[in-house]
């Protein structure tokens, strides 16, 4: 006869054990390149060329990072990003929210094909747009400045931030908005303090995808920024490579400083970006 602490304890299956196993070896693929990193911007740059995949080092080499954060700039790029990165969450979400509205909860004749015509930058390749915009940036004397970088951002970003406002738009009820017609609102009033209200959710989850976005992006940053002065902060990697030799262990800790930011801020705001993926995909 079995002991009551095993009545009613669930028995575990081959497929869930199967199961456990495989999400394992996912986690533990994803987690690796980090610890990898990590542990070898503690080694010194000739330690790093050898047979082994994985070594601890001998002598934890600190001053790495002493290194990364004066030689490269840190302060001075991580404030350029931050300036950069802070107008374009606050431009895409703006936007985003009035193109999510209109397209949703406004009736008009060509809100789907607007719609569908946004959706279509989710499909364009980042790189087929430098030539043109460099061009155009050119011409407006946008070249090297802080708007030629934030502009593009707020472009590449626009259409699934949309997606997600439409999402949580969407099971949000007419009859609120009724109500407050009825009361005598504007529309203005009914936009500012019902809806958006009722969408924080979908500001905070487009404003942490844009910030993961933005943050550590450099082929448009790197195409329309040349001063030292303007640059952002995935440039402070780049300052340790040289012509015939690199500092790599350097870089490593570069990488690290720059990579630990967006971590701390998914792990913090992970359960925002569940809800509103999951938000875009069953409403949208």
């Amino acid at each position: 006869m079995r002991s009551p602490a095993y009545i009613g304890r669930p028995r575990i299956t081959i497929r869930q054990l199967f199961l456990f196993i495989l999400l394992a070896l996912l986690a533990l693929s994803q987690l690796f390149p980090l610890v990898w990193l990590f542990n070898y911007s503690l080694q010194k740059s000739g330690d790093l060329f050898g047979k082994e995949i994985f070594k601890l080092p001998d002598v934890p080499q600190w001053q790495n990072y002493i290194r990364a954060w004066r030689d490269g700039r840190i302060m001075q790029y991580l404030t350029n990003s931050v300036i950069v990165v802070a107008f374009s969450i606050l431009l895409i979400m703006i936007f985003s929210f009035m193109l999510a509205y209109a397209c949703t909860r406004m009736k008009w004749k060509l809100r789907n094909i607007v719609y569908g015509f946004v959706l279509m930058g989710m499909v364009i390749p980042i790189h087929t747009t430098l030539l043109p915009n460099f061009i155009w940036f050119k011409n407006f004397s946008l070249i090297d400045t802080r708007a030629g970088v934030i502009i593009p951002y707020i472009a590449f970003n626009m259409a699934f931030s949309v997606l997600l406002f439409r999402g949580f738009l969407a099971s949000i009820p007419y009859a609120m908005e009724e109500s407050a017609y009825l009361d005598g609102a504007s529309a203005r009033i009914i936009l500012m303090r019902i809806i958006a209200p009722m969408a924080k959710t979908g500001f905070v989850t487009v404003g942490i995808t844009a910030f993961l976005n933005c943050w550590n992006e450099f082929i448009m940053a790197n195409t329309f920024l040349s001063s030292e002065v303007k640059r952002t902060l995935p440039f402070s990697i780049i300052r340790f490579q040289g012509q015939y030799a690199s500092d790599y262990a350097v870089q490593f800790a570069c990488m690290v400083i720059v990579a630990i930011i967006p971590i701390i801020i998914y792990f913090l705001f992970s359960k925002w970006i569940i809800a509103g993926v999951t938000a875009g995909s069953v409403k949208g």
